[in-house]
């Protein structure tokens, strides 16, 4: 049986230690209401009277519905297993934590329902959450919560709306949090699906007004950072999928995903400005597909800020992106090393003038296949940029480089050091000044095959490397002298049909 109670253990800390990450901004709602994120047709169905016994109209159970007086006492007192509580137009105040735990099919719905959360200063008890919806030790089964608008406009005002940990069978939608989140305490949402074999959505979950860092709010100093827009951390195990989301700039991260077991995937949806990553992702397995990832912005003087970022697990797949960079402040994808294996696919990358790079894979990440992607690079960085040398290989195939970038800093648009790679049918456009360049490679057993090489400097450089194969490749420059150069600590360069208008230099 369920239970309700206004306590509030603090399972999250609020003062917690330094993480690994970078800084962020308070991305206001410009530009990310207007994004494409309509109802998908495997939306499941509104819930209805009939798969409750209980149902409850949250007004006649004496709930105000103008705005006056808190609703938690009349939501607590009727909810219960195999109960639906309906919140028929209004305004709801809620000034203190709706706690539920060890539940069996309960269900919030608004029609027309806007959710006004105190500020920070008339919260009462735990400022951390509005509805905590089971705990990691003690979950529910089967929730629903959809159809609430989150007015947090006011003055200091901002918290978690739900904080939602079942075993299975959880539904979250359209659910839109107005206003800037300005109090200092947790983001909007925090999901977790405690079963290996349980499934949750999260489908329309707006938060674009993002938040404001900590220091600048009455929580300073007791908190990192500050808010993470949507949270999945070690307790999830199961499935989560979050469909046509949208976040705006918050000072932690946006989507951040922690778990090391559990799967997510992310589907359609805006995410822009967090800190550290808008998506950040870790797990057993992640998708990410149909998303619009942005950076444009950095009021915080944020140490770095990545679209995407992914941190560890046994797969990711990155399919249909859009990465929008136009304020680089961080590589616009990074693998990082305790990722096993991503395939990014069919997907457009356009990175701004400040030197960072469009992929970044680290030097112990694992194999990648980076297939029918589209990279705009306009700094001084490389397009692709592959560390390492034996943590697995890595494929390019039908990538399209184009853009403004110099050789100032990072001479080359694709930079190797990773053995045994392979990259076909590159279209690589690289007209920028100061001797840019377009592959270079470092490592051991390449093929370089059906590829169009037109850069200011040198096309290809094979520095130091071993076993290369370029076989049926064109490679012209604009004011480079040659258009391959093998350096004079390099093994063997096997060349065959190559168009090369500028010759080979051979150092060896």
């Amino acid at each position: 049986m369920g239970t309700a109670d206004g306590s509030g253990d603090q399972s999250e800390n609020v003062c917690t230690a330094p993480r690994r990450d970078e800084e962020i901004d308070d991305q206001p709602d410009e530009g990310i209401d207007d994004q494409p994120d309509e109802e998908t047709d495997d939306q499941p169905d509104e819930a209805t009277d009939e798969q409750y016994e209980t149902v409850v109209d949250v007004v006649e159970a004496g709930a105000d519905p103008e705005g006056n007086e808190s609703i938690t006492p009349v939501l607590r007192d009727n909810v219960g297993d195999d109960t639906l509580l309906e919140f028929p137009a209004g305004e709801y105040y809620v000034d203190e934590q709706l706690r539920l735990t060890g539940f069996e099919n309960v269900g919030f719905v608004g029609e027309n329902a806007t959710l006004v959360p105190a500020n920070y200063h008339a919260f009462d008890g735990p400022q951390y959450r509005l509805f905590r919806l089971g705990t990691s030790d003690n979950p529910g089964r089967d929730l629903r919560f959809e159809n609430f608008d989150v007015d947090q406009s006011a003055d200091d005002t901002g918290i978690r709306v739900i904080n939602a940990e079942v075993e299975d069978g959880l539904t979250v939608r359209n659910v839109t949090v107005r206003g800037v989140h300005d109090s200092g305490t947790w983001g909007p949402g925090l999901f977790n699906i405690t079963d290996p074999d349980g499934e949750g959505v999260v489908s329309r979950f707006h938060a674009t007004g993002g938040a404001v860092h900590v220091d600048e709010t009455p929580n300073a100093g007791n908190m990192w950072r500050g808010a993470t827009g949507i949270s999945v951390n070690q307790h999830h195990r199961g499935t989560l999928v979050f469909k046509n989301c949208s976040l705006g700039g918050f000072p932690d991260n946006g989507l951040y995903v922690s778990s090391e077991t559990g799967r997510v995937d992310v589907e359609g949806g805006w995410y822009q400005n967090s800190g550290t990553a808008s998506i950040r992702l870790s797990g057993r397995r992640g998708t990410i597909t149909d998303a619009v990832a942005v950076v444009d912005t950095d009021p915080h003087d944020s140490a770095g800020q990545h679209p995407i970022r992914l941190d560890g697990g046994d797969r990711f797949e990155i399919d249909g992106v859009t990465v929008d960079v136009p304020r680089p402040n961080g590589d616009a994808i990074r693998i990082m090393n305790d990722v096993d294996a991503t395939a990014i696919t069919n997907t457009e990358i356009t990175v701004g003038v400040a030197p960072n790079n469009g992929i970044k894979i680290d030097p112990e990440a694992g194999q990648t296949l980076i297939e029918d992607v589209d990279i705009e690079v306009n700094g001084s960085a490389n397009a692709v940029r592959i560390l390492g040398r034996d943590a697995g290989a890595v494929e390019l195939a039908d990538v399209r480089i184009t853009g403004d970038a110099p050789g100032t800093r990072l001479r080359h648009a694709i930079y190797c050091e990773r053995n045994e790679c392979r990259f076909a049918g590159l279209a690589v456009d690289q007209p920028g000044d100061d001797k840019r360049r377009g592959l270079e490679l470092r490592g051991e057993t390449y093929l370089v095959r059906e590829s169009e090489f037109q850069t200011t400097h040198v096309p290809i450089v094979v520095n130091g490397g071993d076993g290369v194969r370029i076989e049926n490749c064109y490679a012209g420059t604009d004011e480079g002298p040659h258009s391959l150069r093998i350096t004079s600590d390099s093994g063997s360069v096997s060349l065959s049909n190559n168009d090369f208008p500028a010759g080979v230099r051979d150092d060896r």
